[in-house]
């Protein structure tokens, strides 16, 4: 634990932003996590998944969560698998 004034404050200001950052990059995951869960039920259901988790990625990325060349590819990523798995059903 530091001594000086200044090292204690930035020690505390680290650990409100590390719980912070953990709490968006969960949320993040989340909104993923729930996109890859649609994609077995019907596309629109997934597309509005697709939207919510571009969205969340944007966000992280405004937020300086990720970087937003990650964001992009990620997002292309996504968008892909959406792609593939409704253009062989429909």
């Amino acid at each position: 634990m530091p001594n000086i004034k200044s090292a204690i404050k930035r020690v505390e200001i680290t650990r409100a932003r590390t719980l912070k950052n953990a709490a968006a990059k969960s949320a993040l995951r989340t909104a993923i996590r729930r996109y890859e869960e649609s994609l077995s039920t019907d596309p629109e259901t997934a597309k509005i998944a697709l939207q919510n988790a571009t969205r969340a990625l944007d966000k992280a990325t405004s937020k300086g969560i990720m970087h937003k060349n990650t964001a992009a590819r990620k997002k292309s990523r996504l968008t892909k698998r959406y792609a593939q798995t409704f253009s062989q059903v429909g």
